[in-house]
């Protein structure tokens, strides 16, 4: 919780904003009762106050991922009749498979794991491109511009939307 840089229930909070689902422990000094209440609402699964016993923490981590993995992220995404497969890294929209460069398929994976909601050209280039890029640049826009043409151009039903001043919206 007491992170040098940043603060750890707000590290939560971004992970979740994510859509990262994985297990989070609360290790922390913090013991009070309203510390707990505050990690648990942020988002943590658990919270263990030091000082802990190793045995008690190991236990714990076994339950998180007893628990993880029946809640097991599903291995293909699906909008319409787009489906990406996470494994084999596949791409088909209405039977028919679609090539996509590493670029391109991060992009459709991102707006397909948030899809119905509207996402920002800074918030792309973040989770896609893990940088933070000078909000001048047109680098969002051109990937989407190609990736239309791939996914929407030759269908009649299209699903990547420009919502102007806001972003993207893939529905």
């Amino acid at each position: 919780v007491m992170l040098p840089k940043l603060n750890g229930f707000t590290v939560i909070e971004e992970l979740r904003a994510a859509g990262l689902k994985l297990p989070i422990i609360v290790l922390s000094a913090k013991d009070s009762v309203e510390s707990k209440i505050t990690g648990l609402e942020k988002g943590g699964d658990d919270y263990l106050a030091k000082p802990f016993s190793m045995a008690e923490l190991i236990a714990r981590v076994h339950a998180q991922l007893r628990r993880a993995s029946c809640a097991a992220e599903p291995t293909v995404l699906t909008v319409e009749d787009l489906t990406l497969d996470l494994i084999s890294r596949k791409v088909v929209r209405g039977g028919e498979r679609i090539e996509l460069q590493p670029l391109e398929y991060q992009l459709l994976e991102y707006l397909m794991r948030n899809k119905g909601r509207v996402v920002s050209k800074n918030t792309i280039m973040e989770h896609v491109w893990e940088y933070h890029f000078d909000t001048r640049t047109n680098i969002v826009e051109s990937r989407v511009c190609r990736l239309r043409e791939k996914i929407d151009k030759p269908f009649a039903r299209k699903l990547i939307r420009t919502v102007r001043g806001f972003g993207y919206v893939l529905e």
